[in-house]
């Protein structure tokens, strides 16, 4: 492998961490309640302008992202179909988890109807938070993490920089599970403790029946 590649790898994690380093500052807790008091009419505001920022800044890191001509491997069929069907199923489970928590609330598009009909609570800050324990979330407290994961790793061909973006995502979700369940713990406290002692955290290795 080249100097050349070496930069490039350097180049995509440096990215993603930074994508991973905005993205987890706008969600800390500390800068909502920030804004409640400081900006307190912005509030209604903050979860859709996170959502929106997100995506064109992960948007501009993928146009970013520096190709390295380096293929890992490349199955060839079956075996390639197998992996498409695998991901396929990775993808059905993404959607089967967005059924059990608001959608439209996660992604900030709630919040403005609430400001508009005057019915917005600054004191939920940027999103009512519910805890649900059903469905998937009886597997592991991320679904919608490992979902992800499975999706992006289930491929029937990989190239160095895919690989590089894919463990950098992974990295960014498993550091990011951290920094929200201190949310968590502070929103839910002993009800997300017992939560944590009988569900894995992203990796549904301990199922237990409820």
């Amino acid at each position: 492998m080249t100097i050349n590649n070496y930069f490039r790898i350097i180049a995509i994690i440096v990215l993603y961490a930074s994508f991973g380093a905005v993205h987890s500052l706008l969600a800390m807790l500390k800068l909502k309640k920030y804004a409640a008091v400081r900006f307190p009419k912005f509030l209604p505001f903050y979860r859709f302008s996170y959502t929106v920022i997100s995506l064109l800044h992960f948007y501009v890191i993928y146009q970013l992202t520096p190709d390295i001509d380096i293929k890992i491997y490349d199955f060839q069929f079956p075996y390639d179909f197998i992996i498409l069907i695998l991901q396929l199923q990775a993808l059905l489970g993404f959607f089967w988890t967005f059924q059990y928590f608001n959608a439209k609330e996660f992604l900030g598009i709630n919040q403005l109807f609430r400001k508009i009909n005057g019915s917005y609570d600054n004191s939920t800050f940027d999103e009512e938070t519910k805890l649900i324990i059903k469905g998937p979330f009886l597997w592991c407290r991320h679904p919608v993490y490992f979902f992800c994961i499975l999706f992006l790793v289930l491929r029937p061909t990989m190239s160095l920089d895919y690989l590089t973006a894919i463990v950098c995502i992974i990295a960014y979700f498993y550091i990011g599970t951290y920094y929200e369940e201190k949310r968590l713990l502070e929103t839910f406290g002993e009800q997300y403790k017992e939560y944590q002692r009988l569900v894995p955290r992203l990796l549904p290795i301990r199922f237990r029946k409820r």
